[in-house]
């Protein structure tokens, strides 16, 4: 028996499983991750800030509680695994089943080092520091850091097994959504203004009434960001190419096989994003401990959160659109010229290292449509054939795609919408592929008043 199968694992379900059970595992999975978002981290100190809150939501991390890192172990495994396999380091074939078997497990074993490693980095250098110094406390508090992460695992998995998607993604979108509604939907005074609502919708009004429209401009300039983003991510999430394909021995019946434009869905966004994000932690954290590799921080005037000054830290996170018309200044721009080439390659990168890993690569593809006795017309079901055919569109999908929604999420951070632009991104994304997934897989044991939304 290989060792790796050997490694505990959440039991697969043995058929197909109904709409309602589905439903509530995923409702279970996000409860317990929004309970675990609100259980205080103890031993933390009480003079301790709130740090990188817009990159908080990229990773499902609530910074004082004991998800404090959220999924940023978990998905930094997943990049190192996928570069030493690409470099022939480890040299998987995820093609096979036993392959596959591999590289979860791989996986499994990468997610938790870097679980302990990270979290127990992140409380020693001071990022979350102990109210005590104290080696002990410091020692509790690493413990129920690694209890979190690895409850998020187990979650992660529950889903993907048992629930609609993954854990990773529907954190995400559930973060964001609930970011979305508080900040653009939230009557209450702001607690920097209590002159004035939190909400942006409400602030809006408030200067529509006072006649105040120049102070208007800005809240409703982030409403009308955050729609123009949902309606581009859609639209470019119906955008697809459909190969004509028959069964070679029925005549006359055809179907068309659709290649979608953003190939690799969210993952290569959801990896570049919690890259950068890791990278402005690590920023952080060395440069607590003396070493600025990544850059220098500082803390602002007003005892807010401390901001990357110098270094890479500081230009991989961009500027608002109100920032550069306000106060323009030449590092802005710089900034914002990094952000976009960093976000826009990271997510070809990552797209084409996510066409192998998740079986979608030309030949992948040719499998599938050989296995369904289906073939292209014109052509003899040859796989060779069918494989040099796909990838005259597939590689040209997962560069584009990998680009332009690289592209739009840098743009969409740029123009300072109601969460974090690549937040709203991802959420759309997620959201679409859920609805694509329920609507294909349970059309026929859904609520009837869900079967006609779905319709």
């Amino acid at each position: 028996m290989a060792w790796y199968e050997v490694l505990p694992e959440l039991k697969s379900p043995v058929k197909k499983l109904s709409f309602n059970t589905k439903l509530g595992w995923t409702l279970a999975a996000l409860t317990m991750y929004f309970v675990l978002s609100h259980i205080p981290l103890y031993g933390l100190s009480p003079a301790y800030k709130t740090q990188f809150e817009a990159l908080a939501v990229l990773l499902a991390a609530s910074f004082g509680s004991i998800i404090s890192l959220g999924i940023g172990p978990i998905v930094t495994a997943s990049i190192v695994l996928q570069l030493l396999n690409s470099a022939g380091v480890l040299n998987i074939d995820t093609n096979t089943t036993d392959g596959k078997k591999k590289y979860q497990a791989f996986q499994k074993v990468f997610a938790l080092a870097f679980v302990v490693f990270e979290n127990a980095l992140y409380v020693m250098s001071g990022a979350l520091p102990s109210a005590t110094g104290t080696l002990p406390v410091q020692v509790l508090m690493i413990i129920q850091l690694i209890i979190g992460g690895v409850i998020l695992m187990f979650l992660d998995e529950l889903t993907s097994k048992w629930g609609f998607g993954s854990g990773i993604s529907l954190f995400i979108a559930a973060g964001v959504s609930i970011q979305i509604i508080t900040n653009g939907f939230n009557p209450f005074p702001d607690p920097n203004n209590p002159a004035l609502p939190a909400g942006q919708a409400f602030k809006v009004i408030a200067f529509l009434l006072q006649g105040n429209f120049e102070a208007m401009i800005w809240p409703l300039v982030t409403i009308l960001a955050t729609v123009l983003v949902f309606a581009i991510v859609v639209y470019l999430q119906a955008m697809k190419v459909e190969i004509p394909l028959s069964f070679g021995r029925v005549r006359g019946f055809s179907i068309k096989w659709p290649l979608k434009f953003i190939y690799t869905s969210n993952m290569p966004v959801i990896l570049v994003a919690a890259l950068i994000a890791s990278m402005s932690f690590w920023g952080l954290m060395l440069a607590n401990m003396g070493l600025p590799l990544l850059g220098q921080f500082e803390e602002q005037s007003d005892g807010g959160q401390p901001v990357a000054v110098s270094g890479l830290a500081k230009y991989i996170n961009p500027p608002t659109l109100r920032k550069i018309v306000v106060n323009p200044e030449m590092d802005d721009f710089i900034s914002f010229f990094v952000y976009l080439s960093f976000m826009s390659l990271g997510a070809v990168v990552f797209s084409l290292l996510w066409m192998n890993i998740g079986g979608q690569d030309p030949s992948s593809v040719a499998d599938q449509i050989m296995d369904s006795k289906l073939q292209i017309p014109g052509f003899r079901q040859d796989k060779r054939i069918i494989t040099r055919l796909l990838s005259r569109y597939i590689l040209p999908l997962t560069v584009l795609g990998g680009f332009s929604v690289g592209l739009l999420a840098a743009f969409a951070d740029l123009l300072g919408a109601l969460s974090r632009g690549t937040g709203i991104l991802l959420a759309v994304m997620i959201i679409y592929q859920l609805y694509e997934q329920i609507a294909q897989q349970h059309s026929h044991d859904m609520p009837d008043f869900l079967r006609r939304f779905m319709k």
